[in-house]
């Protein structure tokens, strides 16, 4: 992130620069992961918990905002980045790291389930029907779903699950090529955000920043804490998957979802902010969210 913001003052450097990074991740990087991870992916009844995170906080804040913002006359734009960016969490590029630190392995695999099945189809999906609604471009119905099955990452991912039903194993040359792309998500999209974070005094000041921030940290992960708390055990094996889902919805912005946000004209200021801020400041919540599950 740091880089980026450093780039920004090299002269001979393209001002679309960051709109070019983000094609590339959509086009290129966002497919080759579908690809790499959905394919093998196994699922079983038991592990559906962590899966409907994001499919339960993406609705919970397209109908909290949604309603606040035809309430309080807030501009469409704001209300669609508040939703894309406010629903999904980073599941990936934090959760991983963060949740196999915390708990191992087996927190790993649960973490996996949360991002690919859950968020990753979510932003594919939910995400592009609320940012073609609220866009600068009202769009019909008809042209929202073609837009959406022509999303690359979403189409991709069609083609992973049909080759995960098929049982077909990708290997060898293909493999390597898709781990190679899929390992540059994490640095190229920071530097991108990187690029296109300018802090201000008034920025930091936005209300719509810490109204984002405050359910994305808080608001969302509480939702998860008290609806899964009341269904699933707090010891054993239940007991792991209620934590690592909590955790993850605890989680700061999606990368992917500033992407798009950016993307389809929705606040590009604030889709950076809210991930840009997000993340370091996520890193005071989750400890938080951390010790409050060790203490249950």
């Amino acid at each position: 992130m740091v880089i980026g913001i450093l780039l920004r003052k090299v002269k001979d450097f393209p001002e679309n620069a960051p709109r070019t990074l983000n094609a590339y991740l959509i086009y290129v990087v966002l497919p080759a992961i579908s690809l790499l991870h959905i394919s093998k992916l196994q699922l079983s009844l038991s592990l559906l918990m962590p899966v409907l995170v994001a499919w339960v906080v993406f609705p919970f804040t397209w109908l909290l905002f949604a309603n606040l913002g035809k309430k309080y006359g807030w501009e469409r734009s704001t209300i669609g980045c508040l939703i894309v960016c406010g629903g999904l969490s980073n599941t990936g590029f934090v959760g991983y790291p963060v949740i196999e630190a915390l708990y191992g392995t087996e927190g790993l695999k649960l973490a996996i389930l949360a991002d690919q099945p859950g968020s990753f189809i979510v932003v594919s999906s939910l995400a592009i029907i609320v940012a073609s609604l609220f866009g600068a471009e009202r769009m019909r119905k008809r042209d929202i779903s073609k837009r959406m099955l022509l999303f690359p990452p979403f189409l991709f991912f069609l083609c992973a699950v049909l080759l995960n039903v098929a049982q077909v194993e990708i290997s060898g040359a293909f493999l390597t090529i898709l781990e190679s792309f899929s390992s540059t998500l994490t640095p190229i999209a920071l530097i991108a955000v990187g690029m296109q974070l300018k802090v201000k005094l008034q920025d930091v000041k936005d209300r719509f920043l810490w109204i984002g921030l405050g359910h994305k940290l808080i608001l969302a992960p509480l939702i998860i804490f008290l609806l899964y708390g009341f269904i699933l055990e707090k010891r054993g094996d239940e007991g792991l998957i209620f934590r690592v889902s909590v955790m993850e919805a605890a989680m700061a912005p999606m990368i992917t979802s500033s992407i798009i946000a950016t993307n389809f004209n929705l606040k590009p200021k604030l889709a950076s902010l809210l991930v840009g801020i997000g993340i370091p400041l996520s890193a005071i919540t989750l400890a938080i969210w951390y010790f409050v599950l060790e203490w249950m």
